[in-house]
């Protein structure tokens, strides 16, 4: 049987990270040496499209370094994945979360788009007692998908 695969000599597997890659970055991801070794890994991940890379992504946003907090949520938007909707919830929701990640919270779940990241991002725009400036950039967020 001549398949795709063997008619293009194996072109297919060499588009794919190598098979430790998406752990090597995560493992640089939690624990490299400089901040910017960190960040580099978590927009690598990101960029990456494995779903391998969600749940390392995910936990580097309990990250006490507000770069790695901010490239994780970044990078989750990238992957687009449901399973880091309740995460990024999480940091949106999170009062003592820099504006600056709570934007980006917002960005990720509109990208994201499943119907658990659109009804937290309606819920989060009807809470009156939550930051105006958010409340509002998440609404025009879920109008822009024009879901409302």
């Amino acid at each position: 049987m001549n398949l795709m695969a063997e008619k293009l000599n194996g072109e297919w597997y060499s588009s794919f990270p190598r098979r430790g890659a998406v752990y090597d970055l995560a493992y640089t991801a939690l624990s490299g040496r400089t901040g910017e070794e960190r960040v580099s890994a978590v927009i690598a991940l990101g960029k990456s499209g494995d779903p391998r890379a969600v749940r390392p992504l995910m936990d580097l946003l309990a990250d006490r370094d507000p770069e790695i907090r901010s490239a994780a949520t970044t990078a989750l938007g990238l992957l687009k994945s449901g399973r880091s909707v309740d995460a990024l919830l999480e940091r949106l929701r999170d009062r003592s979360e820099t504006p600056e990640i709570r934007h980006k919270a917002i960005a990720a779940l509109a990208t994201i788009r499943s119907t658990g990241a659109l009804r937290g991002l309606r819920e989060f725009a009807s809470e009156t007692d939550e930051d105006p400036a958010l409340r509002s950039l998440a609404g025009e967020s879920i109008s822009r998908l024009g879901t409302l």
